[in-house]
């Protein structure tokens, strides 16, 4: 299995007019993400937020499905949630990454525009077949802030339909990569 962690971030992310805001946490987010990942063997699913209203909320939706009563009654559910992990920032991943393989993780970030130096997924799909962890990291809102997407390692191609149109709900486009890098 590819040495592979996701990032779902809330922070930096931009809204429709570009400033560079914190977004709110979606319980939809949680479970689709946190099962797509467990699906493809994603290592750790980390939900990050500066925000301690938001970090309680993930934490309390969390609980409810490995501990409380959504455990019992969907125990295959749990499994996914109990993949994730709430933190105040990517540095906060990149260390808990650190920590456990012993080395740095080689950041990849997602975007729905195209730019000069984006790499297909095929290309990532052979680079995660080394043993270095690596880091996927998602954006929410409109996207990740454009000065956190200059700093990663990769950025992946934008996801492209049939027609001009293109604002896809992070759950579907993280289920979608997924499966381009990690699926049979």
């Amino acid at each position: 299995m590819p040495n592979l962690y996701v990032a779902l971030t809330h922070y930096p992310v931009v809204n429709k007019s570009g400033d560079i805001i914190t977004s709110a946490v979606t319980n939809l987010d949680l479970h689709d993400i946190s099962r797509a990942a467990k699906t493809y063997g994603v290592k750790s699913f980390y939900v990050v937020t500066p925000l301690k209203d938001q970090q309680v909320l993930a934490q309390r939706i969390i609980a409810h499905w490995t501990a409380g009563t959504g455990a019992a009654y969907n125990p295959a559910r749990r499994r996914a949630l109990e993949t994730i992990k709430v933190v105040d920032s990517i540095s906060d991943v990149v260390e808990d990454i650190r920590h456990f393989e012993d080395r740095y993780p080689k950041t990849a970030v997602t975007c729905a525009r195209r730019y000069p130096s984006s790499i297909g997924y095929e290309k990532f799909r052979s680079i995660l077949k080394t043993a270095m962890p690596h880091l996927l990291v998602f954006g929410t809102a409109w996207g990740l802030a454009e000065a956190f997407i200059s700093e990663a390692d990769y950025i992946l191609d934008p996801i492209m339909g049939s027609t001009d149109y293109n604002h896809l709900s992070v759950r579907t486009a993280a289920g979608i990569i997924l499966d381009r890098l990690l699926g049979v």
